[in-house]
């Protein structure tokens, strides 16, 4: 029995793996088409507000405010190179705005969502930091939620589902590596070619070179 439930099992997490596939690749062709629909009226496409964004800790704790260091606490962002996903809306961003110095921020696409859970993830069970090597420890925590592989776990969060919540305080901070050569000017806003502060889609280029 156990084994037929096994293998029903990962017949059914195909499915929505096979489902999500579709799903990523229908949104792909519609931002396409709506692109070339805008372009052949003369007009320009503006994309949706995204709905998640990935902040990155980029400094340490020297001359910080006891409050900022209270707010990198609430966004786990307690040490330097920590990133975590956060929903967008305005008590965030305000949040990020007092602690903008020490951060950057930006939106992520499927493959950075992919990339960083895939190989940087790690789900907090009991307290402790457990690799996603395996879909039970996602079902143990959040199977309440539907959410029973790692597959349901990057869709949740890239589409701000409504266990987002769960979700996200499920994945343990992100521990990446400091960028090769390390961050240029960490005190200036990245609009002045610093590194803190929003710096939109080009959040995945660092990604890529920190993970």
């Amino acid at each position: 029995a156990a084994k037929t439930a096994a293998k029903a099992k990962r017949k059914d997490i195909f499915k929505r793996a096979e489902k999500y596939v579709k799903e990523y690749r229908d949104q792909e062709k519609d931002l396409v088409r709506l692109k070339r629909e805008a372009k052949a009226k003369n007009g320009f496409y503006v994309e949706p507000e995204a709905k998640v964004m990935f902040v990155i800790r980029i400094r340490g704790i020297n001359d910080m405010h006891p409050k900022s260091r209270k707010i990198l606490q609430l966004l786990r962002l307690r040490q330097i190179n920590n990133g975590v996903f956060m929903k967008v809306n305005k008590a965030t961003i305000n949040m990020l705005r007092r602690v903008e110095p020490y951060i950057t921020w930006g939106y992520p696409n499927l493959k950075t969502f992919r990339e960083l859970i895939y190989k940087r993830g790690y789900g907090k069970v009991n307290g402790s930091r457990i690799p996603l090597t395996d879909n039970s420890v996602i079902e143990q925590v959040l199977g309440k939620h539907d959410i029973i592989c790692i597959e349901d776990l990057i869709h949740e969060i890239m589409s701000a589902g409504p266990a987002f919540k769960q979700a996200a305080n499920f994945l343990w901070p992100f521990k990446l590596s400091a960028p090769l050569g390390g961050f240029t000017k960490k005190r200036l806003h990245y609009i002045e070619g610093g590194e803190a502060g929003c710096r939109d889609e080009k959040i995945n280029n660092l990604v890529r070179k920190m993970n």
